[in-house]
């Protein structure tokens, strides 16, 4: 459903929350490895995610990435719109470009819900939620370690 770029975003954003909470400034070779997200996309991914405000940087020889608290608090709905704008829960299933409640696709109706339930679950679930699961080892980010 999210776009590869999204998916990369996400995971990335989980563990660097996770490691902010620990008092972690979190570089991006490190995000690479830890996620499973491949080094190209990293760079463009991390920026796009400062400059909406998901993630905060610093500079320099001790820099890297972190989330500050307010960051924290933000839902998975805010990383997927930064990333891939909001027309996954407006668009049509199919790609028309013209499917409406008056003129649907044979998905629409069934579509639509699936939409609405997503939407709701992006919106309920704070970055810092999924970083809580990721530190009790919950959850995992990247297949084939036992622990990063």
């Amino acid at each position: 459903m999210f776009s590869k770029t999204c998916e990369y975003a996400i995971r990335a954003v989980i563990y660097i929350a996770a490691e902010s909470s620990q008092g972690r400034i979190t570089g991006k070779t490190e995000i690479c490895m830890a996620v499973d997200v491949p080094i190209d996309y990293t760079a463009k991914i991390l920026q796009t995610l400062t400059r909406n405000k998901i993630v905060s940087s610093k500079k320099g020889l001790n820099g890297g990435f972190y989330l500050d608290e307010v960051q924290w608090n933000k839902k998975l709905l805010d990383i997927v719109i930064a990333i891939d704008g909001d027309s996954l829960f407006e668009a049509c299933g199919l790609g028309l470009q013209r499917c409406s409640e008056e003129q649907p696709c044979p998905l629409h109706f069934k579509f639509k819900s699936i939409r609405a339930n997503l939407k709701k679950v992006m919106e309920g679930t704070t970055i810092i939620a999924m970083a809580k699961e990721l530190k009790k080892d919950a959850v995992f980010l990247r297949l084939g370690l036992d622990k990063l």
